[in-house]
Formats: C-alpha cells, sequence, structure tokens
C-alpha cells in the first residue's frame, strides 16, 4: 500500500516562516510513514495562481490537503473543487472562508498583536507616535492583526497612531513603506510591524535613515529573535508556522488514520523578547514540532 501524501499548500517562497511550515509538513509526514508534495504560487500570495495549483494538485490525488489560502475569499471555487473531489482539508493559519475543512490550526491573531502592541506602549510609558505596517489588504491575520494593534493603542491616550502603511508581509515592500512613512513624519517613537519580515525591513530602513524607534514584529523567526538579541528589535510573539504547520499535518494525518480530530486547534499567545527570547535561540532546522498531546491534550 503506497504511503499517504499530503498536497501541503503555502503563499509563497519568500517569507522564512512559510520555509518554517513546509519543513514542518515534511518532518511530521516522515515519522508518520507519509510523503508530502508542495505547492507554491511563483508570483507571492497569486490567489489565481494558486488555484491552478489546486487543480494540478486535484489530478494527482492526494489523499489529504493542508492549505493556507493566498486570499480570504479569491480561492473560494477552488477549495469548493477539493470538496467536491472528496479530498479532507485541513487549513492553517488564515482561515478559509468558503467550503469544508476538517479542522482548523492557528492562533489569536487580533490577542497575538493586541499583546505585543501593549508592550511596545508600555516600554514607551503611554506616550509617543508610531506607525503602522500592514500585511495585503483583506488577508485575514492582517486585519485581525491591525484590529489589535488599535485596540491596544485605544487603551493608551498618550500614544498616536501616526499613519498606517502596506508592507505585503514582505521585507522589500516594508522597507520602503517605512521609508515613506519616515519621510513624512519627523517624529517615530514605535513601529508596529504585523510581521516579523516586516520589522525586519522597518529596521533597515530606519538604520539607512539615521532615525531609531522601538521596532515590534510578529512570528519569532530566527532573524526576529538575533535582532532582539542585538537590541534592534524590542519583542515579537510566538507566531509560528512552523508549529501551526506540524499541528496541521498531524491533525491530517490523524483524521486519515480514522481518529477524531478536534474542529479546531488554537496554538496559544506568548510574547518573545529579552528576558525569554534563548527558548526560540535556534535555527528553525532545529526546532522540534509539538507534540500532538501537549497541544490537544490528548
Amino acid at each position: 500500500m503506497a504511503p499517504p501524501t499530503i498536497a501541503v499548500f503555502t503563499k509563497n517562497r519568500l517569507n522564512p516562516a512559510y520555509t518554517g511550515a513546509r519543513l514542518a509538513a515534511d518532518r511530521v509526514a516522515a515519522r508518520f510513514g507519509a510523503r508530502t508534495v508542495h505547492y507554491v504560487p511563483e508570483t507571492p500570495d497569486d490567489p489565481v495562481e494558486q488555484s491552478a495549483l489546486v487543480d494540478h494538485a486535484i489530478a494527482a490525488r492526494p489523499d489529504a490537503f493542508a492549505f493556507v489560502p493566498a486570499h480570504p475569499t479569491a480561492v473560494n471555487a477552488a477549495v469548493q473543487r477539493i470538496n467536491r473531489a472528496g479530498i479532507p482539508i485541513v487549513n492553517l493559519i488564515n482561515r478559509l472562508t468558503a467550503g469544508e475543512s476538517v479542522c482548523f490550526v492557528g492562533s489569536d491573531d487580533r490577542a497575538l498583536a493586541e499583546r505585543v502592541a501593549t508592550r511596545l506602549f508600555e516600554r514607551l510609558n503611554g506616550r509617543g507616535t508610531v506607525a503602522i505596517l500592514e500585511g495585503p489588504p483583506g488577508v485575514v491575520t492582517g486585519v485581525a492583526r491591525l484590529e489589535g494593534f488599535r485596540a491596544a493603542a485605544a487603551r493608551f491616550p498618550g500614544i498616536a497612531i501616526a499613519a498606517a502603511a502596506r508592507g505585503d508581509f514582505l521585507h522589500a515592500p516594508a522597507r520602503r513603506a517605512t521609508a515613506g512613512l519616515l519621510a513624512a513624519h519627523d517624529r517615530l517613537d514605535g513601529i508596529l510591524a504585523a510581521n516579523d519580515v516586516m520589522a525586519s525591513g522597518a529596521i533597515e530602513a530606519l538604520e539607512a535613515a539615521g532615525r531609531t524607534a522601538l521596532v515590534i514584529g510578529i512570528n519569532a523567526l530566527p532573524e526576529a529573535i538575533d535582532a532582539i538579541k542585538r537590541g534592534k528589535l524590542l519583542a515579537t510573539v510566538d507566531f509560528d508556522a512552523f508549529k501551526l504547520a506540524a499541528v496541521a499535518t498531524e491533525a491530517a494525518l490523524r483524521h486519515l488514520r480514522g481518529e477524531a480530530v478536534p474542529r479546531e486547534i488554537m496554538l496559544p499567545v506568548q510574547v518573545v523578547d529579552a528576558g525569554n527570547c534563548a527558548a526560540w535561540d535556534k535555527p528553525i532546522e532545529a526546532r522540534e514540532p509539538p507534540r500532538w498531546q501537549d497541544v490537544v491534550g490528548s
């Protein structure tokens, strides 16, 4: 009997968080004696290309999909084609808005953004001018993180949000967006970046302009941990695509074995800063997938 095959869909090859997700899926699948096939749009986050890749995957008849949608609605028809083909889907990171899935694996984006933004505002003693680097329009994680940033700011009357700019969750766009923010604002005390990749771009733009500001990110990528150790990044938060993909792949494989899996698995929120970053101070390749019982409880 052939080993089970998981079709793993991520959004791009530029964000190292998705590199980690693919690695985790491979590692968990190997532990179960299964195999993975990766489908990644060549154009980052392109829903048209991802939809075409879905059709290629359906034709190959995988046993299950581990699926990060490239867009909240533009891939809905493709998801429904997977459903009609009778292939189970485990959805991770960005929630599907149509079709059926066995399980969703994610974290509370609004809560984690509010927590890490609060850390920055407390460091500013509740007073200052900040800017936001946000993701692509309409992306569910980005929308929720923006809500979290603004909710945190609402609890600090002395914090003013000067502007928000698109960084598209990518390094180069975030660096350009930050350069524009710095040109438009003589004073920025903080930058709320909705992921670590954009935070890195913001740090580079600040250094190029000879400016300083406190910067936070989201993902707890190794690059972010290094920036925290060097005093370049104030904090990040553990929204770890490696862990999420590991759990999602295991959920798909357990479902294929006939085991019950929860309809939703939410990983806890943990802010990472100079005081506790040692636990994340290792390359993605050296990180261990979480144990199912530690995440699900049984």
